[in-house]
């Protein structure tokens, strides 16, 4: 079974019903469900969530979604070996390079994000949802 990272963009997309990115996003959810992949996270992605979700929504949002969210994807640890190798990297967002580095660390297939170019050092495969969706079918 694939071991996928969601990019927080992705998570987002969900958490905000973010349209036109909310249905390949939601299809990737299914997947878990269907014990065809193994989702993760960065422990990063958890607090930018909130912060982001509480912004545009509400606390209490927030907190509904991340307990929902933490039943359903793995928690990938960030430590130190993870923060040295993503400030060594060729990456140029630092919060980027830290989700990548954990990926790598952690044996994860691919990183899902709709931003594919903040990810062009990356040692991990990366693909767009629609991507990693066409790849499945094929």
């Amino acid at each position: 079974m694939k071991k996928v990272l969601f990019d927080t963009n992705i998570i987002l997309d969900i958490a905000l019903k973010r349209e036109p990115f909310f249905e390949d996003s939601q299809q990737l959810f299914l997947l878990i469900d269907q014990n065809k992949i193994v989702g993760n996270i960065s422990a990063t992605t958890i607090t930018d969530i909130y912060y982001i979700a509480k912004k545009e929504k509400s606390h209490n949002m927030a907190i509904s979604f991340i307990n929902n969210l933490i039943e359903v994807v793995e928690i990938i640890g960030i430590d130190k070996l993870t923060i040295k190798n993503a400030l060594a990297s060729d990456m140029k967002d630092f919060e980027d390079a830290i989700q990548s580095c954990a990926a790598e660390i952690n044996d994860i297939d691919v990183i899902i994000t709709r931003n594919k170019n903040d990810f062009t050092h990356s040692s991990v495969k990366v693909l767009t949802p629609n991507e990693f969706l066409s790849n499945l079918s094929k």
